[in-house]
């Protein structure tokens, strides 16, 4: 399994920094000129580790919420986060307060994350259970869609208005490798809340009323996961726009592959989710188009189809 998983993950990693050579006629993995150099290093560089970044924080973000949650439908944009976050990026851009990359503007974006987080803890009560915090994260998605719909509505010239709907796509082109510095730290702090929480994850292997007599601080636990799910995909969002399906796609590949205890889960489905995310950008990169599709498209219209898929089978399951 994890030899099948390196081979995979270098294979793209191989691809994210091929490169035309100088004549546009060959492909070549090793720099010719000083040209070269620069985009291989100030380019393409960053944009594999963005993608590299933002796919093993969705991977881990959708696994965490499948558990969590006990639905494998599940994802990071199920519980409303994401939304928050863009909408709190999108206002903030909207004012002109900042500039795009500016070194606090994840901060802003993380707290538009976890004020969503809050409020789904507010109104999913205090001991909430898997059903009610999906329920209140599509009502807070969906509030969170509508207000990114009016500050778009609003956008100040039409050229504001595209480059929002741009980003909003998501994307990892065009960033430098301040947007990778600016996602390290949440990432970080995310792995170690699960790390703390890592008894509890294992745990999630019973039944939810088993889980209960085992004397976990029940509240406590789902509290600090839900906030490191909202550390990933707040930071994803800032950096690299809302990107779908990955968290969704990515456990389920892992299940596939015979992975099904928690921790492993959690694990590979970073794995997977950021092999998964860098793949799907090299193929971008590769699509001669006029103008290059957004990732969050490309990966919609792959991901779409894998969740008809699920609801196929799972309606199979409960015939």
């Amino acid at each position: 399994m994890t030899v099948r998983l390196l081979i995979i993950a270098t294979l793209a990693l191989m691809i994210g920094v091929w490169h035309l050579g100088s004549g546009g006629q060959s492909w070549s993995l090793i720099p010719q000129s000083t040209l070269d150099h620069y985009i291989l290093e100030q380019i393409r560089a960053p944009r594999l580790m963005l993608a590299l970044l933002n796919g093993v924080a969705l991977g881990v973000a959708g696994s965490v919420l499948q558990l969590l949650l006990r639905n494998p439908l599940a994802e990071p944009g199920i519980t409303g986060i994401a939304g928050g976050a863009a909408v709190a990026t999108v206002i903030t851009l909207y004012w002109g307060a900042v500039s795009p990359v500016v070194w606090w503007l994840p901060f802003i974006g993380m707290a538009g994350g976890l004020i969503t987080l809050a409020l789904l803890w507010l109104f999913a009560g205090s001991q909430p259970r898997g059903i009610r915090i999906i329920l209140v994260g599509v009502a807070l998605a969906a509030i969170a869609g509508a207000l990114i719909a009016v500050v778009l509505n609003l956008a100040p010239n039409p050229f504001a208005f595209q480059e929002w709907a741009l980003w909003l796509m998501g994307s990892v082109a065009n960033r430098g490798w301040a947007y990778v510095w600016l996602m390290i730290p949440a990432v970080v702090l995310a792995v170690a809340l699960l790390v703390s929480q890592r008894r509890y994850l294992q745990a999630q292997v019973f039944d939810e009323v088993t889980v209960r007599t085992l004397g976990f601080h029940e509240g406590r636990s789902k509290f600090l996961l839900l906030l490191a799910v909202a550390l990933l995909v707040s930071a994803s969002v800032v950096t690299a726009g809302i990107i779908g399906f990955i968290g969704l796609v990515a456990p389920h590949v892992v299940r596939l592959l015979g992975v099904n205890r928690p921790l492993p889960l959690v694990i590979f489905s970073g794995i997977v989710g950021g092999v998964l995310l860098v793949a799907v950008d090299a193929l971008v990169k590769s699509m001669d188009t006029r103008v290059e599709l957004q990732l969050g498209v490309v990966i919609a219209l792959l991901g779409a189809p894998w969740l008809l898929v699920l609801l196929t089978k799972q309606e199979s399951r409960d015939a």
